[in-house]
């Protein structure tokens, strides 16, 4: 019995070790591309500065004259999209299911109020979740949530867009988590279209500074028409480059915690084996021992039941 246990316990060592081995390469590829994925976060800053230092100045020369639909909010909100961003795969802890239970905090509160919903989800994660509790979905992007492209945020915004200027919806938001550190992510809810009018203000300049003067051809609020798309498209794009960062830190954080415990189980298993194999030892050894007293008594015994020998 003590040895059947004993081949029991090593099999799930073994097993378990294999298990280890492979979280283990999982948390420092997971370490590797957080590297990378924070890199992209920071290289997109700029462009998303700057873009929104041009809406400023066109916005000051009078480019808001022409009333975009993008910044004019509707004065009856009655459906709101929400474009939800999490991962394609799992093994990430608790990343997919905090986005998520955001996303339907938001769409429950909406709800209240009596307004519809569009979802435009990203990654497979979330499509699954939705479907299966028969949302209803309204575009669907996977397949690159580790490392989106600008054109994979050109799609998710424009499937949006389309439908906030067909007037389908009132409001536009996005659900993402946001990467503050390796060790720190949000999950945030914000608005994405009509886009905020006071994010185009300048802000206050030195009593000294002199505003810089632009001749814009054609007109500033035609460059404007065409410019507020593309800010959409960068805030999708920043939105989905911080969910890839922060899918890679939650996915380094879960597979740690995923060896730890294997190294944990590994460890006990081990000392419940070592006690199994004594207890075998001690066993066999008694087994032995009392052995050895039968066949001593025994012989006493028979040696004693002899008749006596008397001389002749």
């Amino acid at each position: 019995m003590a040895s059947g246990q004993e081949r029991i316990l090593r099999r799930r060592i073994r097993s378990i070790n294999s298990t280890r081995k492979i979280t283990r390469a999982m948390e420092l590829i997971a370490g590797s591309r957080i590297v990378r994925a924070q890199a992209r976060v920071q290289a997109a800053a700029p462009y998303a500065d700057q873009i929104t230092q041009v809406v400023r100045d066109l916005a000051a020369a009078g480019g808001t004259a022409s009333a975009s639909p993008f910044l004019v909010p509707r004065p009856e909100i009655r459906s709101v999209a929400h474009i939800v961003i999490a991962a394609d795969r799992g093994l990430c802890g608790g990343y997919n299911s905090s986005v998520i239970r955001a996303a339907e905090g938001s769409m429950r509160e909406h709800a209240t109020s009596g307004r519809d919903y569009q979802l435009h989800v990203v990654g497979r994660k979330v499509e699954s979740y939705f479907r299966y509790r028969n949302f209803r979905i309204d575009s669907v992007h996977t397949g690159f949530s580790d490392q989106p492209s600008y054109e994979d945020a050109r799609a998710v915004a424009a499937a949006a867009e389309a439908a906030f200027l067909a007037g389908d919806v009132d409001l536009v938001q996005l659900v993402y988590t946001r990467f503050v550190s390796a060790g720190s992510q949000e999950v945030v809810v914000r608005p994405l279209i009509p886009l905020d009018p006071e994010t185009f203000e300048r802000p206050d300049r030195a009593a000294d500074a002199v505003a810089p003067d632009y001749e814009f051809e054609p007109s500033p609020a035609a460059i404007l028409e065409q410019l507020l798309p593309r800010y959409a498209e960068a805030r999708v794009y920043a939105a989905l480059l911080n969910a890839a960062a922060s899918e890679h830190a939650a996915r380094q954080r879960a597979m740690k915690a995923a060896t730890d415990n294997a190294e944990d189980l590994i460890t006990n298993l081990t000392r419940v084996m070592n006690r199994a194999r004594q207890d075998a030892i001690t066993t066999e050894i008694m087994e032995v021992v009392g052995g050895a007293e039968a066949l001593r008594s025994g012989d006493s015994m028979h040696t004693s039941s002899e008749p006596p020998q008397y001389a002749a």
